[in-house]
């Protein structure tokens, strides 16, 4: 089920959109003020936000800027053109003015899902952890770090089966097509070289090694 967070001051709206999403079904989460909103945001990711602009404590604005890899549909008063403007560049995904129809809010928020479905097939997550499979790029904490094609490969794997334990055989069939070259005798001293370069970034060891069976991400 997907999660979508009211970021909104106003009670009433916010009851009216929770009963609404939560007829879908959606998961529904809110926050009351900017500075609530930063906190939930610490504690959990939504799959969307539906964003009010005024707020006690931050500012809408001022949130939506902290906001990263979350459609965000922006729902005020504002009318101006240079206001939608001005948040759509400065990252809002959409701008629905209110008061607005609520049909046309679910049919906005089934686009955007849309949208970041797509998008998240091109990613994998976990934890701090960011593999962009298009760009052959992965960031911890928002920090590149730079692995080998064969220490690539091994991650891709480990974070397409989180949960899993991964017996070495399965993970040199695996990443065979990719990396050729990587061989029982080796891939210990990969996996180590990966190990060592993402806990580099925040000192965590995500990788964790299972006597006598292979690798699993390890789970906090």
């Amino acid at each position: 089920m997907k999660t979508i967070a009211i970021i909104d001051d106003d009670v009433s709206i916010g009851n009216l959109l929770t009963d609404l999403l939560e007829r879908v079904p959606y998961h529904v989460v809110r926050a009351y003020s900017g500075t609530e909103a930063i906190y939930l945001l610490s504690q959990c990711k939504p799959d969307l936000i539906l964003l009010d602009l005024m707020m006690p404590g931050l500012s809408g604005e001022e949130v939506l800027s902290q906001i990263q890899g979350i459609p965000v549909i922006v729902m005020s008063a504002k009318a101006s053109v240079q206001d939608k403007v001005q948040l759509l560049l400065g990252g809002a995904a959409d701008y629905l003015t209110k008061p607005f129809d609520t049909e046309e809010l679910l049919a906005r928020i089934v686009v955007q899902l849309r949208r970041q479905e797509t998008v998240q097939t091109h990613l994998l997550t976990f934890a701090d952890i960011v593999m962009d499979l298009d760009q052959h790029l992965v960031q911890v904490s928002g920090t590149t770090v730079h692995l080998t094609k064969t220490e690539f490969a091994i991650l891709k794997l480990l974070m397409q089966h989180v949960g899993q334990v991964l017996p070495k055989s399965t993970l040199l069939e695996r990443i065979s097509l990719e990396t050729p070259d990587c061989v029982e005798s080796s891939l210990k001293v990969h996996i180590s070289n990966l190990r060592r370069k993402l806990r580099a970034v925040t000192g965590i060891d995500y990788i964790e090694a299972v006597w006598g069976i292979g690798f699993k991400l390890r789970e906090s």
